[in-house]
């Protein structure tokens, strides 16, 4: 079995809950850093119990010769947290933006835009 195979998508049922939603608010000062946010169950709630919760989701970068940079990592305990995380960066830098979530119940779920 290969990777590919557990990590589901937007074609995915329960992809509504799942897929983590990625938006980028470009920066427009002299700041060059532009605010990438991911946020899990942004269309429809992902259920937040000790039994079903997202317990992490990641950020990559897809440089323009297809190296991938680990841009950050944010953790989720059950019930106290919604799974969504900001992150800081030029996105002038990257082709491509990819985001993983895990949820405890429903496994690894993915979403990349290109920019």
């Amino acid at each position: 079995m290969d990777i590919e195979e557990l990590i589901k998508g937007k074609v995915s049922e329960g992809k509504e809950k799942h897929v983590p939603d990625i938006s980028i608010s470009k920066s427009h000062g002299s700041d060059v850093e532009d605010l990438v946010t991911v946020h899990v169950g942004k269309e429809v709630a992902h259920p937040n119990t000790v039994e079903h919760h997202i317990v992490w989701l990641e950020l990559y970068g897809v440089k323009g010769n297809g190296q991938v940079v680990d841009l950050g990592r944010a953790e989720f305990g059950p019930s106290f947290t919604e799974p969504l995380a900001r992150f800081k960066l030029n996105v002038a830098d990257f082709k491509a933006v990819f985001a993983m979530s895990y949820c405890n119940v429903h496994g690894l779920w993915q979403n990349l835009i290109e920019l």
